[in-house]
C-alpha cells in the first residue's frame, strides 16, 4: 500500500477555536477537577474547571489591558507546570499566539526566537530565566517588551507577578473579554513553536487554532476517546513547549480529564505514585528505564533470572493476544509472574495506570509486548513539530505493535518513490514562519516532506524505517539507516545513549556512553565497585564485554555490511547543556560528531576492525 487515509468524523464550526474546550468544561462540570498541583507531602490538590477558567480569564484580561492585541506574539519560557496551561490559554483568550521557549534555552537562543517571532510580551515562570529574557533584550538590541511577567514574582521586582498582571485588567469587563475571545477562529493562529533543532536553527512551525482543536475533536472520536474521558487522569512531565505535550494538554481540557504537572524529572516516581494515572504520555527512554531499573533491582537482589523468565512470559502473553489465542499454561504462568513481578511494576507507575501513548521515536516492539503483557498497554504514535504531533496512533482495539498505527481522522499518509513518508490533513501546520524557501523545500502539491523514511501494510498501519538525514553512505556505498542498530542498544541497563557512524567510511562503528543513573545497580550485580564513576567504569573489561554482546544483538537484525565493526566507549555521556541532546532528547549528530571527533578518528585510525 502506497496511500491511506481517515475520513474526517463530525468537524468544528469554522467559527470555534481552541479556547472552546475550557468554556465547556467551566459551563457543563465547573465543580469537577481538571488539574491538580502538588500540595504537601505526597499529595495533590484539585483544580476544578471553573477556578481554571476564572484564572485564564483574570490573566488574559490583565494581558489586553497590558496592550496585547489580536495576533501579537507573547512568549512564554517555564517548566512543565500548571501555570503554563493556564498562561497558554489566557493568551489564546486574549487572540493572541503563543511562542513557547525551552526552559533550558539560552539567551541566544531566546533572542532568536524573539526576534523572529516579533515577540511582544513575555511570561516566565522563575527569575533566573525572566533574566535570560531581559538579556537576550538587551544583548541583541531587540526592541523593548511591553510586559516582562514571573510567575514565582522575584521579592526584588514587586508588580513583576502574575498576580500583579490580573490587577491591570480589573478594569477590562467580561464582554470585552468575551469578544476578544469568540473572534478568533479556527483557521486563526494559535503558536509558533520553534523546532529544538538537530539541525542548522530552529524554524518556526504556525499551528492554526484548527490544527490543535480539530485534531482533538478527531482523536477524541476514535477509540482513543476511550483511553482520555472525564474519568481519566495523567500526570504531565515531558517539557510544555514540545508539540506533544502540548496536544495532549489540550487534549484533557477538551476530555475533561484531570491533568497533573512535574517539573522536576527526580519526582517523577513519588508523583506518579501518589496521582496513580490511568494514563501516561512518554518518550520511549522513559519505558526503558522504568524496564532497566526492575531488572537491575531484581540482579542486585539475586533474582535477575527470574525476572528474566517473567519478562519472557510477558512478551510470550502479549504476542499471543495478537494471534488471538492464549493457551491455559500461558494465563497460569502469567498469573503466577503477576504476583511475583509484574504487580510490583504496576504500582511503582501508580497502580492504575492501563495505558502509556509513546512518541518522540521508536519504542523497542519486545518492551512494548512486555509492558502489555503486565497490562500496561503502550500506543505509539507518529508526528512531528509540523504536525501538531500525531499523524498517526495506535488504537484500543487495533493495535499492531512494531508500528506507529493508523491516522487519525482527516489525516492522510503517502510514501513516496524513495520510501519518504508525506503527510497532509487535519494536524499539518499552515507553514513555517517568515521561511518561504523552507515551505517550497518542505511541501509539494500540498503534501508535507516529513523527512522520515517508512511503509504501510496492506491494513494502512504505519511503520517508521529510518530518518532521511541519518542514512549513513559507507565508503563501500552501502546505505545505512542507524536508528535501528541505535535504539536496539540504547534498550540495555547499561547504555545511556549511542550514535552509529560511519559516513563515507570503511565500515560502521559507534560510540556509547553509559548510564549514571543505572550504573551503580549494574557495577554490583556484576562484582564490580558500585563507587566506580562513569570515566572509570569505561575502561573497565566487563562493561566492555557487555556493550559487545549488546552491539552483537543488534547486529543479528541487520546485514553484515551494516553491522557495527568497531565502538568505543565514552567517558561522559551526551548532555543538553553541551548542546549534543534537544530538550526533547533528541540527538545532535553534528555537535556529538564536533565535539567527540578524536574518539571517532581514533576508531578509524586503529587496528583492523572485529570481523
Amino acid at each position: 500500500m502506497r496511500e491511506v487515509s481517515e475520513p474526517y468524523h463530525p468537524r468544528l464550526a469554522p467559527e470555534s477555536n481552541i479556547t472552546d474546550v475550557l468554556e465547556r468544561q467551566a459551563r457543563e462540570r465547573p465543580d469537577a477537577a481538571l488539574f491538580a498541583v502538588p500540595e504537601g507531602e505526597g499529595g495533590w490538590r484539585d483544580v476544578t474547571a471553573a477556578q481554571a477558567r476564572d484564572r485564564v480569564a483574570e490573566l488574559a484580561r490583565g494581558l489586553m489591558a497590558a496592550g496585547i492585541g489580536p495576533g501579537d506574539r507573547v512568549g512564554l519560557m517555564a517548566a512543565t507546570r500548571l501555570e503554563w496551561t493556564l498562561v497558554d490559554f489566557a493568551i489564546w483568550y486574549a487572540g493572541a499566539v503563543t511562542v513557547p521557549i525551552y526552559e533550558t534555552s539560552s539567551a541566544s537562543q531566546v533572542a532568536w526566537i524573539l526576534e523572529d517571532s516579533g515577540v511582544r510580551a513575555v511570561v516566565a515562570d522563575t527569575a533566573e530565566r525572566a533574566k535570560t529574557v531581559r538579556d537576550a533584550v538587551h544583548r541583541e538590541g531587540l526592541d523593548a517588551l511591553v510586559g516582562l511577567w514571573t510567575m514565582d514574582a522575584p521579592d526584588a521586582e514587586p508588580g513583576a507577578g502574575l498576580d500583579e498582571l490580573t490587577r491591570l485588567g480589573a478594569d477590562v469587563t467580561e464582554a470585552d473579554l468575551e469578544a476578544r475571545r469568540s473572534a478568533t477562529h479556527l483557521a486563526d493562529l494559535a503558536t509558533i513553536i520553534y523546532t529544538s533543532g538537530t539541525t542548522g536553527r530552529p524554524k518556526g512551525c504556525e499551528l492554526t487554532h484548527g490544527n490543535f482543536a480539530e485534531l482533538v475533536n478527531q482523536t477524541l472520536s476514535s477509540s482513543l476517546g476511550e483511553v482520555v474521558t472525564e474519568d481519566a487522569s495523567t500526570v504531565l512531565f515531558i517539557p510544555l513547549a514540545h508539540v506533544f505535550a502540548r496536544f495532549v494538554s489540550v487534549l484533557t481540557v477538551g476530555a475533561g480529564a484531570r491533568c497533573g504537572h512535574v517539573a522536576d524529572l527526580a519526582q517523577l516516581s513519588g508523583s506518579l505514585q501518589s496521582f496513580q494515572p490511568t494514563f501516561l504520555l512518554a518518550v520511549p527512554r522513559v519505558f526503558e528505564k522504568i524496564y532497566n531499573a526492575a531488572l537491575l533491582s531484581a540482579q542486585s537482589g539475586g533474582k535477575g533470572r527470574i525476572f528474566e523468565r517473567g519478562a519472557d512470559i510477558a512478551v510470550r502473553y502479549s504476542k499471543a493476544l495478537d494471534s488471538g489465542k492464549v493457551p491455559v499454561p500461558l494465563r497460569v504462568s502469567r498469573a503466577f509472574y503477576s504476583a511475583l513481578i509484574y504487580r510490583r511494576i504496576r504500582t511503582a507507575m501508580g497502580g492504575r495506570l492501563r495505558y502509556a501513548v509513546s512518541g518522540g521515536g521508536p519504542l523497542s516492539p519486545d518492551l512494548a509486548h512486555f509492558f502489555r503483557g503486565l497490562g500496561v498497554t503502550i500506543l505509539e504514535g507518529y508526528g512531528l513539530t509540523e504536525t501538531t504531533a500525531p499523524v498517526t496512533v495506535g488504537r484500543p482495539g487495533g493495535l499492531r505493535i512494531g508500528t506507529v498505527g493508523l491516522p487519525l481522522g482527516g489525516n492522510e499518509v503517502r510514501i513516496a518513490e524513495d520510501g519518504e513518508i508525506l503527510t497532509r490533513g487535519t494536524s499539518l501546520m499552515r507553514g513555517y514562519h517568515n521561511r518561504p524557501e523552507a515551505d517550497a523545500e518542505a511541501f509539494e502539491d500540498g503534501w508535507f516532506r516529513t523527512g522520515d523514511f517508512g511503509s504501510l501494510d496492506d491494513d494502512g498501519y504505519l511503520r517508521i524505517t529510518g530518518r532521511k538525514k541519518e542514512i549513513l553512505v559507507t565508503a563501500g556505498g552501502k546505505n545505512v539507516a542507524p536508528a535501528q542498530l541505535e535504539d536496539a542498544i540504547r534498550s540495555d541497563a547499561l547504555i545511556s545513549q549511542v550514535m552509529v557512524v560511519g559516513d563515507a567510511k570503511p565500515f560502521v562503528a559507534a560510540i556509547v556512553t553509559l548510564d549514571a543513573e543505572t550504573l551503580p545497580a549494574w557495577l554490583a550485580a556484576h562484582g564490580l565497585p558500585r563507587t566506580l564513576d562513569v570515566a572509570a567504569a569505561a575502561r573497565e573489561e566487563k562493561v566492555r564485554a557487555h556493550i559487545q554482546a549488546a552491539v552483537d544483538r543488534a547486529n543479528a537484525t541487520v546485514s553484515r555490511a551494516e553491522g557495527i565493526r568497531e565502538f568505543r566507549i565514552l567517558d561522559r555521556d551526551f548532555s543538553q547543556d553541551e548542546g549534543h541532546m534537544t530538550p526533547s532528547l533528541k540527538m545532535k549528530r553534528a555537535a556529538i560528531l564536533r565535539d567527540f571527533q578524536k574518539e571517532i578518528e581514533d576508531i578509524y585510525a586503529g587496528a583492523a576492525p572485529r570481523p
